[in-house]
């Protein structure tokens, strides 16, 4: 145990007994009422027991707080992927005392977050939302995340435990996997944040894990709990807890969203006919009472971050912008394309409705609204001289449907004689309601939503408005009715008509300059007596000319231009919460336009928005190919500060990309009969690719900067504890101050063997930084587990003796020096 977690145990046992006083003040009824929420994100108050409302938000890089509008903004960082691109933990520890500022300004005591699912399929629609391919960075990267949060005062649900990898029925799937491949894989990065961080609370997953589900695993709440000493509390994914006695008897705290939910009154009644014991409920009562305690809402118990000892206050546009530059991937730079010198070229062509309309997320519950997001075009605008011309195209629109009709707007909720019961103002076209609805409004009494506002159009010509969402939507324009139908969706997901609604479309000639009125009436599904589950959206489009005409006038751009930049992306209806995708590649004809462009003007540069590989058939076609991975809301200036050389790309891919589709080893993500096997076992990313002998376009570890690197020896030495200790030398042979991460990975020297293990893995890494002609050293340390194996029959970690190759590089492919190390059974 580290000296961190015994000062942390030895305050968490100054606590209970306040803990204890309170739980013993409860009755039955009093107890259980701590295991739902009383609304969509709180717990109820106590205050005979001294206990404030427990509040939890959604996360996992801006914290919404408990109302989805634009009243109410929040800071947005970068996405997961990105924090995994830094391999930066000192960052991601700032970054989560900067989610924990914003928590307690928005009164939240715990964040949904993170998420440490495996990016096993590139398919994997919300992988956005989650780290890496590989448990060790995982682990790491989450690791410093809970760290960071909780040194804030916040508490931490890492989820989703475990084995929620992908979305396609991630209601009811049942994923079969090895014990050895979930312990080495997936349990890995859990067992890590628990170890090193001591999250105060995890959260149970929707899906099954070979036959039963995640809310009711007692087998798996009993590794986390009596295996690794985990003694927070577990929530359930929201209306994942199915059953009332599955979920008490595996000890699931708390069920949510309330205040129906198969607790109260169900659990009561198990309780009095014997099906679950008393002493069940107690347990979990007190894991309630001990959050409380540690988030400073359980009076007479010292916080677990006292007041006066919060960290400083934080600029959290400032990490924001740190933090998207650090992640930026540089995959390839011909002829030092970048940086760019402003002083030495005339003009530059900015080319892709993502330049102008930043993709700064992906879809689902982490998105939040922003004060102000700082698109590409201006922060390039802003960066850029003015003696130097910045030329924009949109070259193809590569949305499946309309984007929301800007803003303001109002929403006007409606009895069913028409009586308005409460408005609420829009940013823009989109209407959320999660939880609770407007003061005023209520489940039994509204009948319809109305979304309105006054338009006046910019050009003459046809005009296409769309009505999204699930239900029935009146949509009219200058008074007269475009679409009066009812929009469905097909399966039994709850929340795919909330995350991938259907629309549809009405078609209107409009004059510039004359403004007209337009509105959406709504009869919408997903209100209940408990909660509000409402998402639809009144959506437009401006007359624009074909995909033909954008990307000739975006060639005409490019080719009289000195650079020209490319920015293309995914979208909402591609990478998103709530179901998978079907391609990896770009949506729309941006593979056409960035290839159309490179042939145009030789000094391309495509910079790649998305949150989880693409394949890019004209990578070897353009001089500079830089990832950007949903760069949260500084993404353009964070882009600017790299694109003209003012800060270095830091990223390192923390997952490998495709050539191709077909080439990928992994790539399933349907289940067959309810059922999703993990057959390939512990071979996933980059180990499956070195299993298969299969080249991907760029490995695991991968990226550049604007400095060159000379490695030039490694040391490694056997610690007592079974771990190794790394040195790597190294040497910055460039012109410019840089920054590397050393990466380090262990290699047995015999093959084959029982059990099959990969050739290589991530056991380490450590940044350096380094002046031109500067040499520098990395310390490595390197776990025993490294050097482990799950044994299934012995049901425990076996070291496997021998000697074993230390590498030592840039990338799981390109590591040019190394060591050799004997290992002792």
């Amino acid at each position: 145990m580290t000296t961190a977690n015994r000062a942390a145990h030895a305050a968490d046992a100054a606590r209970e007994p306040q803990v204890e006083a309170a739980l013993a003040r409860l009755d039955l009824d009093g107890r259980i009422r701590l295991l739902s929420g009383a609304t969509m994100w709180a717990i109820a108050p106590n205050p005979d027991i001294g206990l404030e409302r427990l509040v939890m938000s959604d996360g996992p890089v801006g914290v919404r707080g408990e109302h989805w509008t634009p009243d109410d903004p929040a800071l947005q960082l970068p996405s997961p992927t990105a924090l995994a691109a830094t391999w930066d933990t000192e960052l991601i520890r700032t970054v989560g005392r900067t989610l924990a500022q914003e928590a307690r300004r928005k009164g939240v005591h715990v964040l949904l977050a993170p998420t440490v699912n495996i990016h096993r399929s590139p398919l994997g629609g919300r992988h956005f939302e989650c780290y890496s391919e590989d448990p060790l960075l995982t682990g790491r990267i989450g690791t410093a995340y809970v760290d960071g949060v909780q040194d804030g005062g916040v508490g931490t649900t890492v989820k989703h435990f475990v084995a929620n990898d992908s979305e396609t029925d991630r209601f009811t799937v049942d994923v079969r996997v090895d014990e050895r491949t979930l312990r080495e894989i997936y349990l890995a990065p859990f067992e890590a944040i628990v170890d090193g961080a001591r999250p105060w609370g995890v959260m149970a997953a929707y899906n099954g894990v070979n036959g039963t589900t995640m809310t009711e695993h007692a087998r798996l709440n009993a590794v986390l709990r009596d295996e690794w000493g985990f003694d927070g509390f577990i929530v359930s994914d929201w209306t994942a807890a199915r059953d009332t006695v599955g979920c008490a008897l595996a000890g699931m705290d708390v069920a949510m969203p309330g205040p129906s939910t198969v607790y109260g009154e169900n659990l009561r009644a198990a309780v009095r006919e014997g099906r679950v014991p008393e002493g069940a409920v107690e347990a979990m009562a007190r894991r309630v009472l001990r959050l409380a305690a540690r988030v400073g809402a359980l009076e007479g118990a010292e916080p677990a971050v006292a007041p006066a000892a919060l960290p400083p206050a934080i600029d959290g546009r400032a990490v924001a912008r740190e933090a998207a530059a650090r992640s930026f991937t540089l995959l390839r730079n011909e002829g030092r394309a970048l940086p760019i010198d402003p002083a030495r070229v005339g003009s530059v062509a900015l080319i892709g409705l993502a330049a102008d309309e930043a993709r700064t997320s992906g879809g689902g519950s982490a998105t939040v609204f922003t004060e102000h997001t700082v698109s590409p075009r201006e922060g390039l605008r802003a960066a850029l001289p003015e003696s130097v011309r910045l030329d924009y195209a949109v070259g193809a629109d590569p949305r499946a449907s309309l984007p929301p009709l800007a803003g303001p707007l109002t929403a006007a909720f409606r009895d069913a004689d028409g009586t308005v019961l409460a408005t609420e103002r829009l940013a823009d076209g989109t209407a959320r309601w999660i939880g609770e609805l407007p003061d005023g409004v209520t489940a039994e009494g509204l009948s319809t939503i109305e979304v309105s506002g006054t338009l006046t159009p910019a050009y003459t010509g046809t005009h296409v408005f769309g009505a999204k969402g699930v239900g029935h939507f009146r949509l009219a324009v200058g008074g007269r009715v475009g679409f009066d139908g009812v929009n469905e969706v097909d399966g039994d997901d709850p929340g795919a008509g909330f995350l991938n609604p259907p629309e549809s479309t009405a078609e209107f000639a409009l004059t510039a300059g004359e403004a007209v009125e337009v509105s959406v009436v709504a009869t919408v599904p997903g209100v209940s007596a408990d909660f509000a589950f409402i998402g639809f959206s009144l959506n437009h489009s401006e007359p624009r000319a074909g995909d033909d005409e954008l990307i000739e006038e975006a060639v005409r751009t490019a080719a009289g231009a000195d650079v020209a930049i490319v920015i293309a992306a995914t979208t909402e209806e591609v990478e998103s919460e709530g179901f998978d995708r079907d391609s990896l590649e770009l949506p729309g004809r941006q593979d056409e336009l960035v290839s159309r462009v490179a042939a145009a003007n030789p000094r391309t540069v495509a910079v790649v928005n998305t949150g989880s590989p693409v394949v890019m058939p004209w990578r070897g076609d353009v001089a500079a190919v830089l990832l950007t991975w949903f760069g949260g809301q500084e993404l353009g200036a964070a882009l600017a500060d790299v694109l003209l050389g003012a800060e270095e790309p830091g990223g390192r891919l923390p997952t490998t990309w495709p050539a191709e589709q077909a080439d990928v080893p992994v790539i399933g993500v349907r289940p067959d009969g309810g059922v999703l096997e993990y057959s390939e076992g512990v071979f996933v990313g980059y180990r499956a690719w070195q299993r298969l002998g299969a080249e991907p376009a760029y490995w695991f570890g991968h990226g550049l900067g604007y400095t060159t690197w000379d490695y030039t020896g490694a040391d490694a030495a056997v610690r007592l504890d079974g771990g190794v200790s790394v040195t790597a030398r190294l040497a910055n042979t460039g012109a410019r101050r840089g920054r590397e991460v050393v990466q380090v990975y262990v290699s047995p020297q015999e093959e084959g063997g029982a059990p099959e293990r990969p050739r290589r893995w991530l056991a380490g890494f450590a940044p350096v930084v380094a002046e031109p002609g500067a040499s520098a050293e990395a310390v490595v340390e390197v776990p025993a587990r490294a050097f482990q194996v799950w044994d299934s029959a012995a049901h425990d970690w076996r070291t496997v003796p021998g000697g074993y190759d230390v590498l030592v590089g840039r990338s799981v492919a390109d590591t040019p020096v190394s060591a050799r190390v004997e290992i002792a059974g």
